[in-house]
């Protein structure tokens, strides 16, 4: 049982990371850099001239890109032994777990760790005014432990009680507010922000329905030898 587990997360976690890593190479990373050059002073914006929006960027480098997709697939394999837990711990109540399920499986991680903190506390680019990191990290810890069970209570509650109570831890960290910093000012455009954003909900989205896909596989494949 414990080989299965740690064998399936690890596949899961390798696969889903390595296709994530890849998608943030090409998705992520260019807003990165994109917003580097207004936090290091490079490209100024609202200065005396128009900048390019499309100013040119740093190529591929062997080492900082790929010790990026290392630590995104080491990530996600973290993620797959949460998530297989949940998955096996559900199996012995009489839950399947097929890869429609896994999916689904996939769908509520990425909601309980990127939708549910994102809604206050959005993905942030280099050089925008922030509140202590700590702060933030508690409050961020906070939401995603309370999305995570009231995400199980909605699957797996027996009573209209228990559906309310996931309302409630849903609603809580949003309603308490995330930490803010004193101003909101900083040398990058909005536009590069909200594009971040947007971008990072998207990749996140994709890589949890494959690892929740890949955990899925990789629970049955080991389960069947």
């Amino acid at each position: 049982m414990l080989s299965r587990f740690i064998i399936s997360a690890v596949f899961a976690g390798a696969a889903a990371g390595l296709l994530t890593g890849l998608l943030q190479l090409v998705f992520l990373q260019p807003v990165l850099l994109h917003a580097e050059l207004y936090e290091g002073g490079d490209l100024v914006h609202f200065g005396a001239e128009a900048v390019s929006a499309h100013p040119e960027l740093p190529g591929f480098d062997l080492m900082r890109d790929g010790l990026s997709v290392i630590f995104t697939m080491l990530t996600y394999t973290g993620y797959a032994l949460i998530l297989i837990g949940a998955m096996s711990f559900a199996e012995e109540r009489g839950t399947p777990i097929t890869a429609r399920w896994g999916i689904l499986w996939g769908i509520a991680g990425f909601v309980a760790f990127h939708l549910a903190p994102g809604f206050t506390l959005a993905p942030e680019v280099p050089g925008v005014a922030a509140a202590d990191v700590t702060a933030r990290q508690i409050w961020w810890f906070a939401t995603v432990a309370a999305a995570v069970v009231a995400l199980w209570l909605i699957a797996f509650g027996r009573s209209p009680i228990m559906i309310l109570i996931a309302a409630v831890l849903l609603a809580a960290p949003h309603l308490i507010g995330a930490p803010e910093p004193d101003t909101f000012a900083g040398p990058v455009p909005t536009e590069i922000g909200a594009l971040f954003a947007a971008r990072a909900f998207g990749v996140g989205l994709a890589a949890w329905v494959m690892l929740g896909a890949f955990a899925a596989y990789f629970w049955q494949r080991e389960g069947e030898q």
